[in-house]
């Protein structure tokens, strides 16, 4: 029997200055290698048959960072966005964003609505990048979303329910069934909470930098060891 690739996977990135340091290099350039990383993992994850691809790739809360590291993340952002777009869009990858675009620089705002155009009809997979992103923040908007369609009368009360609310998420996507923390953190640091309701999870001590395709295939052996019951009773 073959590798079962689950149909959304979701990627927390971590350890991108942690590696740095350990490299002995200035931990900005650690962001750099991680940018470098997920550029190739994108493209061989959605080869393998994986539908949508999370990425966490800056939280909310990361503007607390130095002013100097927030503004290098956004010039990777902006740098990253534009010279990638034309080899995502040949390789038929949809881009899509999940977060609040209040606090974005504007150039970061253009870069992302230019790419988001440029590959809104590809049908092989979704990249779904999370940015200015957290998952209560998500939810609380998503209520927003559904309190004002009650109130012009265009959602009735009765029909919300657990599904429902897929539909007014920053992106309607399936919910997770994988996700991966790499660094060794044992958490999901407020990140797509909703969708992870019964994803199956993965903690590996790899720094981001270093998890590489063969790092992605161990996390997908692991996968294809478990047994997902949904809530269901045990044997």
């Amino acid at each position: 029997m073959g590798k079962y690739y689950p149909k959304h996977v979701a990627i927390i990135l971590d350890g991108n200055r942690r590696w740095a340091r350990e490299h002995n290099l200035p931990q900005l350039k650690g962001h750099q290698r991680g940018f470098e990383n997920i550029r190739d993992l994108t493209p061989y994850i959605i080869d393998k048959g994986v539908k949508v691809l999370s990425v966490f790739a800056f939280s909310t809360e990361n503007f607390k960072r130095s002013e100097e590291e927030v503004k290098y993340l956004m010039d990777l952002f902006v740098n990253w966005f534009k010279k990638e777009c034309e080899k995502i869009h040949k390789e038929d990858i949809k881009v899509v964003f999940s977060g609040r675009r209040e606090n974005l620089r504007e150039d970061v705002l253009e870069a992302m609505d230019y790419i988001t155009e440029k590959t809104k009809d590809n049908k092989k997979g979704i990249f779904n990048i999370c940015l200015n992103y957290g998952g209560q923040q998500e939810i609380a908007d998503a209520c927003k979303k559904m309190a004002l369609e009650v109130k012009d009368g265009k959602l009735d009360v009765n029909d919300i329910d657990e599904k429902t609310m897929y539909k007014y998420m920053y992106n309607e996507l399936p919910p997770i069934d994988f996700m991966i923390r790499t660094s060794g953190e044992e958490r999901i640091s407020n990140f797509m909470i909703y969708e992870l309701s019964y994803s199956e999870m993965y903690f590996t001590s790899t720094k981001f930098p270093d998890f590489d395709r063969e790092e992605f295939e161990k996390a997908i052996d692991e996968y294809n060891k478990r047994d997902r019951r949904f809530g269901g009773n045990t044997k």
